[in-house]
């Protein structure tokens, strides 16, 4: 791909820019409902024979989309690394832990600087974060003005005395952000920053962190297992970003066409694949969001 503009001199993304829902195509919708309300402790706002909706204090988070024939994700293909869900605090962060050391296995922990995080994987591979952030004004900045992220061991003895035995998440509860799994960093900067216009937060030799009004990150990508082909099959069906008014939408559309990018009109907001057939849906935060 083709570098275009500058990024510092693209519109960034406003504060309040921020991830809305997540879609997985799955094979068995059953037993990924069951895994997200009963594990993750997300709520069942809705279920039907080929898709559900489950989110948090009735406010839609993700949505998995069944689909038996689909084949499973082959491991050349870009895609889902991981989605993160935000909790508000230490609390909601302990009973998730017991919820996916009494229900799951847990697959990692981690201090990242800014937040704490708990990993682990799916009954069909799609990668989870739970996590909680530190106070925003406790987070490491560069002499740059960016978020510094790290990757340490996390102690979980305060995380565990902190658990009241709620099964759910509690009200507050969102994404926070979403990890992909890409073929090339370059593109994947191209498309995010230069184009969408996220502000690129942390780089590293394989990985890169994007956000939106000085947040840690909404979007971070990776090329850590060397992906090789487009985003299909099994996994993440799409992603939707919230921005919170019409003037930023109509914004990117107009980067999107400078840029030849084919645009699909959808519920007041937009639709557009970018690089490794990964699907991205625009909407205006005041948008009633369908499915």
């Amino acid at each position: 791909m083709t570098t275009h503009a500058n990024p510092e001199e693209a519109n960034p993304l406003p504060n309040g820019t921020r991830i809305g829902r997540t879609a997985l195509r799955v094979a068995d919708l059953d037993e990924l409902t069951e895994f997200y309300r009963a594990v993750v402790g997300l709520e069942v706002l809705r279920t039907g024979d080929t898709a559900s909706v489950l989110g948090s204090d009735g406010t839609p988070l993700l949505v998995l989309e069944g689909e038996e024939a689909l084949p499973a994700r082959h491991r050349s293909r870009a895609g889902l690394y991981h989605n993160a869900f935000r909790v508000p605090s230490r609390e909601a962060l302990g009973d998730a832990l017991a919820r996916v050391r009494d229900r799951w296995h847990l697959g990692g922990a981690s201090d990242h600087w800014v937040s704490e995080a708990l990993y682990l994987t799916d009954p069909e591979g799609n990668g989870i974060e739970i996590y909680r952030d530190f106070p925003r004004d406790e987070w490491p900045i560069t002499e740059e003005g960016r978020v510094r992220i790290s990757t340490e061991p996390l102690d979980l003895t305060p995380i565990e005395a902190a658990a009241t035995g709620d099964s759910t998440v509690p009200p507050g509860t969102d994404i926070g952000h979403v990890h992909l799994e890409v073929s090339s960093l370059e593109d994947f900067r191209e498309f995010y920053v230069e184009t969408l216009g996220f502000e690129l937060q942390t780089s590293l030799p394989a990985a890169s962190f994007v956000s939106a009004g000085g947040y840690h990150h909404h979007i971070g990508a990776n090329t850590w297992h060397h992906r090789t082909t487009p985003n299909d099959g099994r996994g993440l069906a799409w992603v939707e970003l919230v921005v919170p008014d019409t003037a930023t939408l109509d914004a990117v559309r107009d980067r999107l066409a400078t840029r030849e990018i084919p645009i699909a009109d959808r519920n007041e907001g937009i639709e557009v694949t970018g690089p490794d057939g990964i699907t991205i849906r625009l909407q205006v935060e005041s948008s009633n969001r369908l499915l």
